[in-house]
């Protein structure tokens, strides 16, 4: 482990003991924490009360290279995503998707007659696929295939700095 990232990490493990003895101090704060149903809501809380807690093992403080980064790709707006076409051919498209506290909206599914295939390499996602139901928690570097017509939602992408993620698309027909 580099000399930066250690001390990157000691003082994670610095903020969290504070917010605990907070937690365990505070009836008021105990009962916030405890209301937080997800990692977004615990971050976000804690950030509220000036602890730093929700950098990701490996994130860094800024993504050097410009336009030619993937990583230093901007945030969108709260609440929304953008997608950049990366490369594409007759048959398939390679998609840079960023993510700010996007969620599908209620009760609208999914349901595209190509191949997708989606990698985080940012922040974190839930995404709820139907038939058979189930609910896919994504983190970075894990990736999930989404066949033709298999309905889906994203129920959950983080905010500012967001989920960044890649997706494949490629016509059914063409995967044979």
């Amino acid at each position: 482990m580099a000399e930066q990232d250690l001390i990157r990490f000691l003082n994670k493990i610095s903020q969290l003991q504070l917010l605990a003895e907070r937690v365990q101090n505070d009836s008021s704060s105990h009962d916030q924490l405890a209301a937080c149903a997800d990692h977004n809501q615990v971050v976000q809380l804690a950030q509220s009360w000036g602890f730093n807690i929700g950098r990701r093992w490996g994130e860094r403080d800024h993504a050097p290279g410009g336009e030619a980064n993937l990583l230093a790709t901007p945030c969108p707006p709260p609440g929304e995503e953008s997608t950049r076409v990366l490369a594409s051919a007759e048959t398939w498209r390679l998609l840079l998707i960023a993510s700010n506290g996007y969620l599908s909206p209620h009760d609208e599914w999914m349901d595209q007659s190509d191949h997708e295939w989606v990698l985080v390499l940012r922040g974190s996602a839930c995404v709820a696929l139907q038939n058979p139901d189930r609910i896919v928690d994504l983190s970075p570097g894990d990736h999930l295939l989404i066949p033709p017509h298999q309905r889906h939602r994203v129920e959950r992408t983080d905010p500012d700095p967001g989920t960044l993620w890649l997706a494949l698309h490629w016509d059914a027909t063409s995967a044979r």
